[in-house]
């Protein structure tokens, strides 16, 4: 489940309800999804797509989508830095961004103007929509490691559009969710 954090407010939000209405508070939904279906870890993009038709179809249906993909980012991923490195800046783009997360975690920063920055940190069953011209950036956790399920409304994708604010150099990509505190981790006191 995803876990948000409001760095300017020290708060962080674990619960669904909590998280789902302080995103949409901002503009962006969220929504938890339990797979309905089982995949190998090693299964094809066709047969993720494949499982997956029934909900994509209601989400093409539900906000124009034309085209739906799967990308699968590893730390052996050829050119891995630069790809991060595009996204890693504050942008925009012309289309929402809406991501099934299968596997792995990442973290997007959501700049509304006006409020707070937020930190989202998905992880696998967690669907976000970044709506068109929401000024965001997007890292991976420590693994380095996502699969998710992509939809689009233009068949070539989208292009980042940079804010040049340097807001992104101020925040490292820490994630902090269930990966790492473990959910029934002792912590030792002194």
């Amino acid at each position: 489940m995803a876990v948000v954090r409001i760095p300017e407010e020290n708060r962080t939000l674990r619960e669904v309800a909590q998280i789902t209405a302080h995103l949409a508070s901002i503009g962006i939904d969220y929504e938890r999804w339990e797979p309905k279906v089982s995949l190998e870890p090693g299964a094809s993009p066709e047969q993720i797509l494949a499982s997956y038709e029934e909900p994509i179809e209601k989400l093409k249906q539900r906000g124009g989508y034309v085209t739906a993909d799967v990308i699968d980012v590893s730390p052996g991923t050829p050119n891995l830095e630069a790809m991060l490195a595009k996204f890693g800046r504050e942008h925009w783009h012309d289309e929402d961004e809406v991501r099934f997360i299968l596997d792995g975690r990442g973290l997007f920063h959501v700049h509304p103007r006006p409020g707070p920055l937020t930190a989202i940190e998905v992880e696998a069953g967690d669907l976000i929509r970044v709506p068109r011209g929401t000024w965001h950036w997007f890292d991976l956790c420590g693994e380095r490691r996502i699969r998710a399920i992509r939809l689009f409304q233009d068949p070539a994708g989208w292009t980042p559009r940079y804010t040049d604010s340097g807001l992104d150099r101020n925040y490292q990509p820490v994630c902090m969710g269930s990966a790492y505190f473990p959910p029934h981790s002792t912590v030792a006191r002194s």
